[in-house]
């Protein structure tokens, strides 16, 4: 057969290469999609510890999922071994992959040397959601906070990780801060690490 141009004809649909396909979804699609997630945890429990604890947990699979697909597309399945690394992975690429920019902050913790905190002022998640007055301080970051953890987890790093919301002078809304306290072993390994 004669080539036409650059177009490469392929015999099998399995030889194809894979697209990258659409990087954006929908704002408003996310929003009822996350909005219905919300509501549905919101039937089950009891409690606003329980349902945070309930989002952070679907957050973990989804994080959990996103490092293995940024390791295969943007890494060549290299991963990385140094914790500011891994920070400074979650706070440019892996937020930038999920809410379309880097992260506001990272910063670390100042009374304890195994805790970081990624700040944001107007975190998406938190951004639509009105919180009656009987859920008091429900915070929807818990859900990012899960994926943060699960992205850590993965990678070899793991820690305890939640959402607080901090409150910020002349601002009508408080910022999320996304509070990481590494376990020992991280620390250890990256003291040796040197």
């Amino acid at each position: 057969m004669i080539g036409v141009g650059k177009i490469k004809q392929y015999t099998n649909v399995l030889d194809k290469p894979l697209s990258k396909g659409k990087q954006e979804v929908s704002l408003s699609a996310f929003a009822f999609l996350f909005s219905e997630l919300v509501q549905y945890n919101q039937t089950q429990v009891d409690n606003i510890a329980e349902l945070e604890r309930r989002l952070e947990d679907a957050g973990y699979s989804v994080g959990a999922r996103v490092l293995e697909l940024l390791c295969h597309r943007d890494k060549g399945n290299r991963r990385e071994t140094r914790l500011l690394g891994i920070l400074s992975f979650v706070h440019s690429t892996v937020w930038k992959v999920l809410f379309g920019k880097v992260a506001d902050s990272l910063e670390k913790g100042t009374e304890h040397e195994d805790e970081y905190m990624i700040s944001e002022k107007e975190l998406l998640v938190n951004r639509f959601i009105s919180i009656p007055k009987d859920m008091g301080t429900f915070n929807c970051g818990a859900f990012v906070a899960g994926i943060v953890r699960g992205v850590l987890d993965s990678a070899g790093f793991p820690a305890v990780v939640t959402a607080h919301f901090v409150p910020m002078e002349g601002q009508q809304r408080p910022r999320t801060t996304i509070l990481i306290k590494f376990a020992e072993e991280v620390l250890q390994r990256e003291a040796r690490l040197g």
